[in-house]
């Protein structure tokens, strides 16, 4: 996997919106908090367009101001705005030759999930599903930010392995220790991929999975897509995140969105573990992608094997 560089206080975060528009106040705030962390921020041009009402710029514009970061020498890491809709849209139009020759980290989550499944897959870059600018950097969320700050920051690095989260917050649902390589992200995006030439890749990997906003029978159709196509039976294990507002509306009868990933995940003959506080939740713990993570249920622990960036 190609890595994208740590950062130091002073250099240079590009700020882009390939998905749906931030307004002028959130944007010039989020430049703010990144300026006061001690970066230097470089806004794209899609920070300050709308098209349509839910993009932010055309397909055409907002492909562009990726592949403009990327070759962007003076540009050391890219930082997403926010998700909402729309990143799919751009990945035909992404110079996939010119972003491994200019490996960077890059860093979202929602919607972005698209973008990183194919950064991973067709330029084999490590990217990371957390924090994004307009989005915990404007909350008072101050442990997703820090988590991301490990991440990438060279003098907060961790010494492998780091565990995720603290034990009491994680549950069990099939027993056992895994190691691969995390993909994954926002389930909703995963399934928009399939059949497509950016259709995630779980083969002897770890798969994570989070969702907002979906009731438990879209969930369970959308699960039962990727059971289908074997993306389940082909993964190494499965960490289940955040499932934010994925109640039933209104239906007494209907499955919980809990009960739901206990009927897809209870039985399977591989380690299973949920509440994972990553994805639409507060906190949102960043994830690197593209990089080896064990899973330990007995510990439960769910450890990163590697750094997300270079040192060097």
């Amino acid at each position: 996997m190609l890595r994208g560089k740590a950062l130091h206080p002073g250099d240079t975060i590009g700020l882009v919106a390939p998905a749906s528009p931030v307004t002028a106040d959130r944007a010039i705030a989020a430049v703010e908090q990144l300026q006061a962390l001690g970066f230097k921020v470089k806004c794209g041009q899609t920070c300050n367009l709308s098209y349509g009402g839910y993009l932010a710029g055309t397909a055409l514009e907002r492909a562009a101001d990726m592949n403009r970061m990327f070759t962007d020498d003076s540009v050391d890491a890219i930082l997403c705005m926010r998700g909402g809709y729309g990143s799919p849209q751009i990945l035909p139009l992404l110079d996939y030759q010119n972003i491994r020759k200019h490996p960077k980290l890059f860093i979202g989550y929602s919607d972005i999930t698209a973008i990183h499944c194919a950064l991973n897959q067709k330029c084999g870059l490590a990217t990371i599903h957390g924090a994004m600018a307009a989005v915990e950097f404007l909350q008072e969320d101050p442990v997703s930010v820090q988590s991301l700050l490990r991440l990438v920051l060279k003098e907060a690095l961790y010494h492998p392995p780091f565990g995720l989260f603290p034990p009491d917050e994680i549950e069990i649902l099939t027993e056992g220790t895994a190691s691969g390589e995390l993909v994954g992200g926002n389930l909703s995006l995963i399934a928009t991929l399939m059949g497509t030439p950016y259709e995630l890749d779980t083969k002897g990997k770890i798969l994570f999975l989070e969702e907002i906003h979906e009731e438990p029978y879209a969930v369970d159709r959308m699960l039962t897509q990727l059971k289908l196509a074997g993306k389940f039976e082909d993964a190494a294990g499965i960490v289940l995140g955040s499932w934010t507002d994925c109640g039933p509306c209104g239906d007494e009868k209907s499955f919980t969105v809990e009960e739901v990933l206990r009927l897809f995940f209870g039985s399977l003959d591989k380690p299973v573990i949920a509440n994972i506080q990553s994805g639409h939740s507060t906190p949102n713990i960043a994830l690197p992608l593209g990089v080896q993570v064990k899973m330990d249920t007995g510990r439960k622990l769910v450890s990163f094997e590697e750094a997300v960036a270079r040192t060097g």
